[in-house]
């Protein structure tokens, strides 16, 4: 079906704003998959706040220009349907594989993050990345460390004259 300039250049503008406010994109081959397994996979993406969208490479390569996503021009090939994480890194490619274990048809291509493309081994090591606040919550408990860790030291001495007075006391009272 022949789309019309405006209709593409209508895409290409929503492509590029979609991008350019991304964190990730996962490019899977979708060839093969029925219409409800595709619905299926964009109820997923929608629950998980992942922008799903089926383009064609040509309208991709320019809606990608000027952005991050620029790294994947040379990946896109077939029929693709691109997934893009708005909110964390890791989404995207936690919806695709989590859609993968029921669904062998759906091929992973490419995966850009941060301006380098990866490609279909990595998407496991991509999708284990902590979310937002697990990360957060990490770098706290990193940071707590080292003051409870001084906190302890600190309370020690006094610790250990409490439980020597204990001892002389108990000894005594024998």
């Amino acid at each position: 079906m022949a789309l019309k300039l405006e209709n593409k250049k209508a895409i290409v503008a929503e492509v590029s704003e979609v991008a350019s406010g991304s964190i990730s994109v996962v490019a899977a081959h979708y060839r093969g998959l029925s219409v409800a397994e595709m619905t299926e996979l964009r109820a997923t993406a929608r629950k998980s706040g992942v922008y799903l969208r089926v383009v064609r490479n040509t309208l991709a390569r320019i809606a990608f220009k000027g952005t991050e996503f620029e790294c994947l021009a040379e990946t896109l090939t077939g029929p693709v349907v691109l997934a893009f994480s708005r909110t964390e890194p890791s989404a995207a490619a936690r919806v695709i594989r989590d859609f993968l274990k029921g669904h062998d048809k759906l091929v992973v291509k490419s995966i850009a993050l941060g301006g380098v493309v990866y490609f279909a081994k990595d998407l496991e090591a991509i999708a284990k990345l902590p979310t937002k606040d697990e990360a957060i919550s990490q770098l706290m408990s990193v940071i707590l460390a080292p003051v409870t860790q001084l906190v302890r030291t600190i309370n020690e001495p006094t610790g250990k004259l409490v439980r020597a007075f204990a001892a002389v006391r108990d000894q005594k009272a024998a």
